[in-house]
C-alpha cells in the first residue's frame, strides 16, 4: 500500500503534530507499506492530509487544493483521510475552523483526536457522518514507565510539565499560580515544579526550574525523574505532553478543559481555575492509588497507528469497488481553484509539475 503523508518530518523538539507524522509513518513502514510525504507518485492509494495551511505552517508539504488536483488529474481513486488536531478556541485565533471545514469536503473521512474537537467542529458544520475519533499516542519504546521515580512521601514530591509552544493558552496561567504558591513556605517545603520546553517572552519564573526544550529519550528520563505530572492547557484538542508523561507512570493533574479529560480521566485529578491547591492536596493524599493506575494507561502511538492503517484498508477497500474514470481533461482548474488561496504562484508551480508528470507517466 502506498501512503502519502501531508508533512515533512522535523528533527528534534517540534511539538505534538511532528510526532504524530513521526509515530505513524514508522509504524506503517514496519507493517510493510511504502510512506512518502509529497504526491509525486501517480499510484497512491491513500493520502493523508494533516495541516492545509501549507503557506503558514513549515511542516505542510501539500494542502486540500493539492490533493484535489491530484484526484483530478492524476489518480482518481486515491481514498483521502484528513485529521483535525487543531481549533480556534486552542489559541483564541479566528478563521481557522472555517478553513479546516473547508479543506475537509476533500476527504474520504475526517478524523478528530477527540470526541470534544469533533463536536466543536460538527456544531460548526462539519459532516458527522464523515467524521471518526481516532486519540492520540506516543511511542512506547522511549516513553514508558521503567526505571521510573515514585515518590516515597520523604523527599519534595516533583511536579513537572513541558511544551514545545510557548503560547499563553498552553497552561500559563496554572504555572504561574505554582510559581506563586512556592512563595509560601508551606508548599516549598512540599513541592517543587519544573518547566520543560519554551516560554514566551511576556512571562518570567521567579521558583520553578526552567529546562529548554528537550524530546526523545532525554525528555523521557526527565519525565520519570518527577512524581506528578500538570498540564493547564486549555481548549487543548488531545496534546503529546500529558500523553508522554503518563506512559512514563507519571499521576496528572489537568485543568478540566478541551479534550483533556479523555484523556487523563481516570488517571489523575482534574482541576478548575479556582481550586488548583484543593486538587494538589488531593492528589498527594491519594498518590499511591494513582500511581498504580498509571499501569493500565494504554494509550500509545502503537494502538493509534493501528487505528489509522485500519480505516485506510477500510477505505482503499471501498474505493477499489468502485474506482472511478480517469479525466484529462485540464482547461480551467488553475484559474478557478488555485484563485482562492493565498499563494497563486506556488500552487502555479506545484500543479504544472504534477500536469507534466501525469502526461510523461501516461506517455
Amino acid at each position: 500500500m502506498k501512503i502519502s503523508i501531508g508533512s515533512h518530518i522535523v528533527k528534534g523538539p517540534w511539538g505534538g503534530g511532528n510526532l504524530f507524522i513521526v509515530n505513524l509513518s514508522n509504524y506503517l513502514i514496519g507493517k510493510g507499506h511504502e510512506v512518502y510525504f509529497d504526491l509525486s507518485q501517480k499510484d497512491i492509494d491513500l493520502i493523508l492530509l494533516t495541516d492545509p495551511r501549507i503557506n503558514d505552517s513549515p511542516s505542510s508539504s501539500f494542502d486540500h487544493l493539492d490533493i484535489e488536483f491530484y484526484l483530478k488529474y492524476v489518480n482518481p481513486n486515491a481514498a483521502v483521510v484528513h485529521r483535525i488536531n487543531e481549533c480556534d478556541e486552542r489559541k483564541n485565533t479566528s478563521g481557522l475552523n472555517s478553513f479546516y471545514i473547508e479543506a475537509s469536503k476533500v476527504a474520504d473521512k475526517i478524523v478528530f483526536v477527540s470526541n470534544w474537537l469533533k463536536n466543536l467542529y460538527v456544531e460548526q458544520g462539519i459532516k458527522e457522518d464523515k467524521s471518526s475519533v481516532i486519540l492520540s499516542g506516543s511511542d512506547k519504546e522511549i516513553f514508558n514507565s521503567a526505571l521510573n521515580s515514585k515518590w516515597n512521601k520523604k523527599e519534595k514530591i516533583r511536579l513537572i510539565t513541558h511544551h514545545w509552544s510557548a503560547n499563553i493558552h498552553k497552561g500559563y496561567e496554572t504555572y504561574k499560580k505554582i510559581d506563586n504558591m512556592l512563595d509560601n513556605p508551606k508548599w516549598n517545603n512540599l513541592i517543587e515544579f519544573t518547566y520543560v520546553g519554551n516560554i514566551s517572552d511576556d512571562f518570567e519564573f521567579k521558583n520553578t526550574k526552567v529546562i529548554e526544550p528537550k524530546s526523545g529519550k532525554e525528555l523521557s528520563s526527565i519525565l520519570k525523574k518527577s512524581h506528578v505530572y500538570v498540564t493547564g492547557s486549555i481548549n487543548e484538542p488531545s496534546g503529546n505532553h500529558h500523553i508522554e508523561a503518563a506512559q512514563c507512570g507519571l499521576p496528572i493533574l489537568f485543568l478540566k478543559s478541551g479534550g483533556l479529560i479523555e484523556y487523563c480521566e481516570g488517571f489523575g485529578v482534574g482541576f478548575d481555575n479556582d481550586n488548583f491547591e484543593i486538587k494538589l492536596e488531593e492528589m498527594i493524599k491519594d498518590y499511591d492509588y494513582f500511581y498504580n493506575k498509571m499501569a493500565k494507561y494504554v494509550l500509545d502511538s502503537d494502538k493509534m497507528s493501528q487505528e489509522f492503517l485500519d480505516l485506510f484498508k477500510y477505505l482503499i477497500s471501498i474505493k477499489m469497488k468502485s474506482p472511478k474514470q480517469f479525466k484529462k481533461n485540464f482547461k480551467g482548474y488553475l484559474f478557478t481553484k488555485t484563485q482562492k488561496f493565498k499563494s497563486l504562484k506556488y500552487h502555479i508551480k506545484v500543479n504544472l509539475k504534477l500536469i507534466i508528470k501525469s502526461l510523461y507517466v501516461s506517455n
